[in-house]
């Protein structure tokens, strides 16, 4: 990461934390309070635009977190046999799958000869 992009970084989380919204302005006043002229005014207005409308605290939080909880299993009768019909369809489909790619392989030639 570059010294501009962490000084924009830095500038962006001050602001999160004091509840300020996050503009190129501020984010730019911050960094010329901090004395660092090698940051261009590009870099506000990408991670201004970026972060807008988002709360920075809670994506902080959530790192890693990502992703939908799992899907509930079926229960009662009839929607358990219908997941144990389902269930040979599959293995065909992968017993398919298996055999195309075998037959990839009968052709005579690899990928380095």
């Amino acid at each position: 990461m570059s010294t501009s992009e962490l000084a924009v970084s830095y500038a962006a989380l001050i602001l999160a934390d004091e509840d300020i919204d996050i503009t190129a302005d501020k984010l730019q006043t911050l960094i010329s309070a901090a004395k660092l002229t090698e940051v261009e005014p590009i870099w506000t207005t990408l991670f201004a635009k970026a972060l807008a409308g988002k709360n920075v605290k809670d994506m902080l939080l959530n790192v890693g977190s990502g992703g939908g909880a799992a899907a509930a299993a079926p229960t009662g009768g009839a929607s358990g046999a219908t997941a144990t019909a389902d269930a040979p369809a599959e293995k065909e489909e992968e017993k398919k799958e298996e055999e195309k790619e075998e037959s990839d392989e009968d052709m005579g030639f690899g990928l380095f000869d």
